[in-house]
Parts: C-alpha cells; sequence; structure tokens
C-alpha cells in the first residue's frame, strides 16, 4: 500500500521537472545531508577534453564549469525493502560538470568518492560511475561541516574542508547560475560500448544558500588532470533534500 500511494504522489510532485519520468518504478530513495556545492570555471575547449563527444556541455556566460560538492547520505534504501544496517548512510564527494542530451540538462561525474566498499562495487557494476572506495569524516560543529576525504587507491586525490551556510534559505531564480548548476533531474554515464545512458532522478527544487569555506587541502581536480581557470569557487549549501532514483536507460528511450 505504501509503494502504491508514493506512486501517486511522484505524479503529484514531478511538474518542476522538464520532462516527464520514464514509465518505470523508481528503485532507490536517498536523502542527501550539507552539500556544499563548490563550482570552478574551466574553459569549454579544455572541458572538451575530458567529457565523452556524445555528450554535449552545457555553459553559463560563455564557460563550462567544475563542480565539486561533499555531502553525506543517510535513509538509503532499494524500492520495497528496509534500509539495510551498515548501507544505509555513508559520506560521498563527487566531481562533476553539465551536460545536455535531446533537451535534457543533467549531471556528468568525473569521480564518486564513497565510504562504503559495497556501494562503490555497486554503483560502478550497474550504474557504469566511476566510484572511488575512500576514507571519508565528516563532524558537524555549530552550523559548520568539518569534511576529509582520502582515497585508499593511494593516488594523492585528497580533500579537507570546512564550511557552513551564510544567507536565509532560497529557492534559484529563473535563468540564474544558481538555477543551471542545481536543477538537473539526472545523471550521464557510458556503458561498457560506450553507449550513453540516462538515469532520472525526482526531488523537490533545491533550497540553497549561499555558503563559505575553507579548504585545507583539495586535489581532487589536479589529481584527475582538470586544470581549471580559477581557484576561488563559487560557492552555495543545501540542508538536506530527499531524492528517488530510476534504473538507467539509453537517452534515445
Amino acid at each position: 500500500m505504501e509503494e502504491h500511494m508514493d506512486l501517486k504522489k511522484v505524479s503529484r510532485d514531478d511538474g518542476h521537472r522538464l520532462w516527464p519520468l520514464p514509465n518505470l518504478p523508481w528503485i532507490m530513495k536517498q536523502t542527501w545531508n550539507d552539500l556544499l556545492f563548490a563550482h570552478y570555471p574551466i574553459k569549454l575547449e579544455v572541458l572538451q577534453t575530458l567529457v565523452p563527444n556524445v555528450l554535449p556541455l552545457d555553459s553559463f556566460n560563455g564557460m563550462g564549469w567544475i563542480g565539486v560538492v561533499p555531502f553525506h547520505m543517510t535513509g538509503i534504501r532499494m524500492r520495497g525493502l528496509p534500509p539495510i544496517p551498515g548501507t544505509d548512510r555513508f559520506p560521498e564527494l563527487n566531481v562533476r560538470t553539465y551536460v545536455t542530451v535531446d533537451g535534457k540538462p543533467g549531471v556528468y561525474f568525473f569521480s564518486l568518492d564513497a565510504a562504503n566498499q559495497l556501494a562503490v562495487w555497486g554503483a560502478k557494476t550497474f550504474y557504469h560511475l566511476p566510484y572511488v572506495y575512500a576514507d571519508m569524516t565528516v563532524k558537524r560543529n555549530g552550523a559548520s561541516i568539518g569534511y576529509e576525504s582520502k582515497r585508499r587507491s593511494g593516488d594523492d586525490a585528497q580533500f579537507v574542508c570546512s564550511y557552513r551556510p551564510i544567507s536565509e534559505p532560497y529557492h534559484a531564480a529563473k535563468g540564474s547560475f544558481d538555477e543551471w548548476m542545481s536543477e538537473r533531474y539526472c545523471l550521464y554515464t557510458l556503458n561498457k560500448k560506450g553507449v550513453p545512458l540516462r538515469c532520472d532522478i525526482l526531488h523537490q527544487p533545491w533550497l540553497l544558500q549561499h555558503a563559505e569555506a575553507e579548504f585545507s587541502q583539495n586535489t581532487m581536480l589536479s589529481e584527475q588532470g582538470i586544470q581549471v581557470e580559477s581557484d576561488q569557487p563559487i560557492l552555495h549549501f543545501s540542508k538536506k533534500i530527499d531524492v528517488r532514483i530510476w534504473p538507467l536507460v539509453h537517452v534515445s528511450d
């Protein structure tokens, strides 16, 4: 009964998306908490060398943008199942950019570091995503979030940062950079044959806050050969958002 009612609720809650959800049931729920969006400008011609040609790049004010996004997930569960202890919460750190395929704006990931080995294996195996296992800690000190990540693979991709919101919450204005970078309801990836796939997601429009941050260590870009135009990012914070995730589909579907 709960899942049946949930499907009815989904049909009412997806009106802010630019295209309909797949005619498939969602398969996973997650809650994303204490997100920092740190965005760095990058020349489009540089970005194009880093992203597969089958995924057309997005730009804002003539620039591409790289997002470094630390957060921690809770309430992770598969559809029809209760949360599984040990796999229902862990930190994650994304490095991403933005593409649009067939009029559907989405996210392309360069890397996704996570502190759960099973989740890393599952996402790499079934979603063809570049997940990496890392040692990660998240600590709250008042309004500030202390975040640390270091990969177990032995490379030098590290992230140590303290961040906090510095404004009242707001919804992004139409046409703003805030809307452009955040209101994206899918991710894109390629399968082993290089075929582009889309994963649709659903959540309410982002409730954002302006943010400030101190970066003690951040080699997430340099270790992946990503050369940005400025080391002073545009910063946003979001406290919490509930997300549903759909299965992968071919972009032509």
